[in-house]
């Protein structure tokens, strides 16, 4: 798939600095070049809630057995997976914070990776549900040379 080729792209922003972030500024060129197709916007700096026993009970029960408690308490992680499955591509700006990724895209990472959902089990591991997407990570880490003693 070429750059020209995207029609629609999920940029997420998993920076919590609005202003300065080299992440934001070279994940948003980098959406612009992507072409004149639609652009959907998560920004992980507004926060997301963090999974908890509500909705990990919710996440293992039969589709077709859940209260509408449960159902509520996915809302929010069907609603991130439409914007996945809306999208042909993925723009993912992480910085490094604290020699790992932060916080808030770790609990993006929790609500949209659900088994059944957006992978499955096999016998010979994990595949994905969500298939012809292109996904570009782009990493900033201010401080933290690449390959460098501390670069996990």
């Amino acid at each position: 798939m070429s750059l020209n080729e995207t029609k629609t792209v999920l940029h997420v922003d998993a920076s919590m600095r609005r202003e300065g972030s080299t992440t934001r500024a070279l994940s948003a060129a980098l959406t612009a070049r992507l072409g004149p197709g639609r652009v959907v916007r998560r920004d992980l700096a507004e926060g997301l809630p963090l999974i908890d026993e509500t909705w990990i009970g919710a996440n293992v029960t039969d589709p077709a057995e859940r209260s509408a408690a449960q159902e509520e308490a996915l809302t929010l992680s069907e609603t991130l997976i439409g914007e996945i499955e809306a999208a042909d591509t993925l723009v993912i700006g992480v910085p490094i914070y604290n020699f790992g990724v932060p916080a808030a895209f770790k609990a993006w990472i929790d609500l949209v990776a659900r088994a059944r959902r957006t992978f499955r089990y096999t016998e010979n591991g994990p595949v994905g549900l969500l298939e012809g997407k292109r996904a570009i990570l782009v990493v900033a880490s201010g401080g933290t040379e690449v390959d460098g003693g501390i670069d996990f």
